[in-house]
Parts: structure tokens; C-alpha cells; sequence
């Protein structure tokens, strides 16, 4: 599964890092991280720039057991219910699943708005340019359709991991 991590709220780089770390001690191999992209805020504009990265994760958990661990890790990051697209000290999405699609009430995979995120495509084209989605789209061209689009999305360096 692919992932997208964000913050913007704290130690915004520690708490992507501490994520990654978090996943892997739970059940879901990291296998591939990104760089770390700094980001303006998307659909409430008032609020600090944030820092994204995606990361490739092996797991035997299906799509709802992972969102119920990305959503423990979230919790124990100190994200609590807010706005929709309001400040947050963690956020994860599943971004695509190897399984094909998922549709549920709260969960559609690939993500229901992948398409129109640079902050998201970017960082996960940077792992994985080749990736197909289930309808057959390649990602790389998902993020092609969108140049010149939007705020721009900026490598600030490599997510290091946790020592």
C-alpha cells in the first residue's frame, strides 16, 4: 500500500518521521520513503504550510485494519477531530492499495482526491513513477495533468529515519 503523510502543526518533520518509525513497529513494512515537501495549505488557506511525504508500506492488514492503525497513530500524535482540511500535528491516507480499489463509507482507495493533489502526487511519483492505478492511470501522468497548477510543491530534503 501507499501511503501520504502530512503535518503542520509541532515538530512537523519529527512527526512524519515518528509515523514512518510507528508503522513499521506495527504490523506494516516501510519499504520505500520519500523526500519531504513543503507545501501551502489545501481548502482552508489560513493556516501553517505543511510538510508531505508518502512512503510504500508491505502488510498482511487489509485497507481497514490499516486506516485503523494510521488513525491510532494520528490520535497518539495528538490529532483530534477538527475542520475538514484544518490544522493537524499528523495526517495519513491511504493513497493506493495493491489489492485494486476499495469502496467503503470511509474508505475509497485509491483516494478520492488524488488526482487533484500535487502535495500528495509528488512526493509518491517520486517512489513510484511507474505505479498504475486500478482504471489503468500511470500516477506520473495523474501529476502531469496537473503542471502548472496550483501552489507549488518544494523538496526541502530526505525524511530521515528515526535513530
Amino acid at each position: 500500500m501507499w501511503l501520504g503523510l502530512g503535518a503542520n502543526l509541532g515538530d512537523r518533520a519529527g512527526a512524519l518521521r515518528r509515523a514512518v518509525a510507528e508503522l513499521d513497529g506495527r504490523g506494516a513494512r516501510v519499504e520505500a520513503v520519500s523526500g519531504l515537501y513543503a507545501t501551502a495549505p489545501h481548502g482552508v488557506a489560513d493556516q501553517p504550510e505543511f510538510l508531505n511525504a508518502a512512503c510504500r508500506v508491505r502488510t498482511a492488514l487489509d485497507p481497514p485494519a490499516l486506516l485503523a492503525l494510521a488513525k491510532a497513530i494520528e490520535v497518539a500524535a495528538g490529532r483530534a477531530p477538527g475542520p475538514r482540511w484544518g490544522p493537524r500535528p499528523l495526517d495519513i491516507d491511504i493513497l493506493v492499495w495493491d489489492g485494486g480499489g476499495w469502496h467503503a463509507p470511509d474508505l475509497v482507495i485509491p483516494h478520492a482526491h488524488l488526482a487533484d493533489r500535487r502535495f500528495a502526487l509528488v512526493p509518491l511519483v517520486e517512489i513510484a513513477p511507474d505505479l498504475v492505478l486500478p482504471d489503468g492511470t500511470l500516477i506520473s501522468d495523474l501529476l502531469a495533468a496537473l503542471a502548472g497548477s496550483g501552489p507549488p510543491v518544494s523538496r526541502i530534503g530526505d525524511l530521515e529515519p528515526l535513530r
